[in-house]
């Protein structure tokens, strides 16, 4: 079944970027949309909550423009992305400013609820839930949402360890609704392989950090550049759900990577301070890193997306 058309229609790739802790912010975000896929971040990156709003404007009013004067190119939806966890002292605010915005698609993380999926359909938004197996996507669409987003093993950030082949099959037996692939995914090769296993598309977050218009230090962004999948470590001490960092920023911290304690998940915090600085410190990026070798606009970024894309398409043509 896919998107929607109103939204696919906007797609110049069948992707989205996924909104990224600290670094995501509207620069960024616009980028990605008027470059053609889904452009997100989370709404805690706005800090203080009264800057969402301020965000939603500017977002808006500069794709607007951009469609304007592009009417035969216009920009791709963008998504705000919602923790929905009893930490979240947010919540309730910040999906209520989504509300007023009409957010053409909303994210939602860490907890499927169905009020929430509600509030988003009164307007007729877009639910997408992540998840990390088959038994929390089943719950996510029982509670109402509209599509699910498989995170895989390699994602950056908090990810799962299943197989995307296991995980994204496993979906498929039961739901035909819009379904996007995390977990690795860093050229168009990889976008056009979430299509060929059964998904809508891809899902894709480091790659955009190191990007121009990222809100990352340069040597995180180098640190991408220069790494590879043996760079990364999985942990859950960061915030009390497992997901990939970079070792060197583990490393950089004062802590060895090889023998990282395990953390209380009863802990877990994604609204306060404490939370965004340990993200500012620890670096979450996914294992497709080595596909990455220099800092662009991300513009330029997409594009070579595309390129990769229609080239593997038509290696398989050619079979």
């Amino acid at each position: 079944m896919g998107l929607p058309s109103s939204i696919h229609a906007r797609m110049r790739l069948p992707a989205i970027a996924a909104p990224l802790f600290i670094i995501s912010r509207p620069s960024l975000t616009i980028a990605q949309c008027r470059a053609g896929v889904i452009g997100a971040f989370p709404a805690l990156n706005a800090r203080p909550a009264e800057a969402l709003t301020d965000w939603l404007f500017e977002i808006e009013e500069a794709l607007a423009s951009y469609d304007a004067a592009h009417p035969d190119r216009p920009s791709a939806p963008f998504a705000v992305n919602q923790i929905v966890h009893k930490s979240n002292a947010r919540l309730e605010a910040d999906l209520k400013v989504c509300v007023d915005h009409k957010v053409p698609v909303v994210i939602t993380s860490l907890g499927a609820v169905e009020e929430v999926n509600q509030a988003v359909h009164s307007y007729g938004g877009l639910v997408l839930h992540d998840v990390i197996h088959d038994r929390f996507a089943r719950k996510a669409i029982e509670k109402g949402a509209d599509g699910l987003i498989a995170v895989a093993a390699g994602a950056g950030g908090h990810a799962g360890t299943l197989s995307p082949f296991a995980l994204v099959s496993e979906i498929r037996r039961w739901f035909d609704g819009p379904l996007f692939l995390s977990g690795a995914i860093a050229n168009g090769a990889g976008i056009l392989a979430t299509e060929a296993m059964g998904a809508d598309g891809a899902y894709i977050g480091s790659a955009f950090i190191a990007t121009d218009e990222a809100n990352a230090a340069e040597a995180y962004k180098q640190a991408i550049v220069d790494g590879h999948a043996a760079d990364i470590v999985y942990s859950n001490l960061f915030t009390g759900v497992h997901g990939n960092y970079l070792r060197a920023s583990i490393l950089a911290a004062g802590l060895d990577p090889d023998h990282l304690p395990q953390s209380d998940p009863s802990k877990m915090d994604f609204a306060g301070d404490k939370a965004a600085k340990a993200w500012k410190d620890i670096w979450g990026a996914g294992q497709g890193i080595g596909s990455i070798d220099s800092i662009v606009p991300t513009a330029n970024l997409i594009e070579r997306f595309e390129r990769e894309y229609a080239a593997a398409r038509s290696r398989l043509g050619s079979i």
